[in-house]
């Protein structure tokens, strides 16, 4: 098979405020048209202002970018990077009208999130027609690398992770510590709609395989913000580490694989809060890092690269579920049963 001609690369995530002004006009965007109470956004905004106002994923990003721009020169692979969000600046739209701009044609496009599901996929997709619409003609065409969950450069880095932070553990009581790893809930009608669950369940297993030493391991969620009475996938960690301090133990290590960056849904949900429940019940808990710029996770990127535009059949993945598709069907990740998502159970980021 003939390489396909491919310009550019296009790094598309979420977005989020890099100042205190930012924060009310963000978390609008991500709330737009959607009927969520306005003491609900103040809230979260409370989270932001924590940290003056700025959430890390946007610098997280760059730095991303920065890493993957060195392996592409170390490697041979000659594309250029972009860097797009849904809900803030550098925005989509934005983003693409340059790079028509500039004459890229054909992109491959990378999402931050290793999983499928409405709002980690089909709706980043969503966000590309209708930027592509808005910038007319000459926009160009993307096309969208296969999800990572149960790639080994996901994999390893998470186990690499984990196993540094059971070093945290005190050494008598380590061989006994639970291994806790956090996604982002997501409304359980989602959920039925995509292999959200399924994926998320073959990565807990494969990095609790690699850590070793047999530690019970659970798979919790995180940041939970639709409306009390639609159902999101639980347990959620905080509950789970009361259960688990009501049955005896005492030493945990959170691994959050549900996220490749460190970034506010990380640093307030499990650096602060969950931490703080821990303490609470008297636990000990160490907090395993996210993949973030590690060589083997940037290597991964630029691998997926050239197998896409290769056409190689020889796709890398481990475990028993195979690699992901190229090309999502027309019904993949649908919100909710091929119905609209109930507006009230938008997800906010935390």
């Amino acid at each position: 098979m003939s390489p396909i001609p491919y310009d550019a690369v296009l790094l598309l995530s979420f977005g989020g405020p890099e100042g205190r002004d930012d924060v009310i006009p963000f978390l609008e965007n991500v709330l737009r048209g959607r009927d969520v109470p306005r003491e609900r956004l103040l809230e979260v905004a409370e989270h932001y202002y924590h940290f003056g106002g700025v959430s890390p994923i946007n610098a997280q990003n760059r730095a991303l970018i920065e890493a993957l721009e060195a392996e592409f020169a170390a490697t041979g692979l000659d594309l250029p990077i972009y860097f797009g969000n849904r809900n803030w600046m550098p925005y989509l739209e934005d983003t693409l009208r340059q790079m028509r701009d500039d004459g890229v044609k054909r992109v491959l496009a990378f999402f931050t999130s290793a999983y499928s599901s409405y709002s980690g996929c089909r709706q980043y997709r969503e966000d590309i027609a209708r930027a592509q619409a808005a910038v007319g003609e000459g926009a160009p065409e993307v096309d969208v690398l296969r999800k990572f969950y149960n790639h080994p450069g996901f994999i390893e880095p998470n186990a690499e992770a984990a196993r540094a932070a059971l070093e945290q553990i005190p050494a008598d009581r380590r061989a006994n510590a639970h291994l806790i790893f956090t996604a982002h809930s997501i409304p359980s009608a989602m959920a039925r709609g995509c292999m959200y669950e399924a994926q998320l369940a073959e990565t807990c297993r494969l990095v609790a395989e690699r850590v070793g030493g047999d530690h019970p391991y659970a798979l919790v969620y995180q940041s939970h913000s639709g409306a009390p009475h639609i159902p999101w996938l639980e347990p959620d960690i905080n509950d789970h580490l009361r259960a688990l301090s009501d049955q005896g133990v005492t030493d945990v290590v959170v691994a959050p694989i549900g996220f490749i960056s460190d970034h506010m849904e990380v640093m307030f949900d499990l650096d602060s809060e969950a931490i703080e429940t821990a303490a609470e019940v008297g636990m000990t808990l160490a907090r395993a890092a996210t993949v973030g710029t590690h060589p083997a996770f940037v290597r991964m990127i630029a691998d997926l690269v050239r197998e896409r535009r290769d056409g190689s059949p020889n796709k890398i993945a481990l475990g028993v579920r195979g690699p992901s598709h190229d090309i999502c069907a027309a019904t993949c990740c649908l919100p909710g049963h091929g119905r609209p998502l109930p507006a009230a159970a938008a997800q906010l980021p935390s």
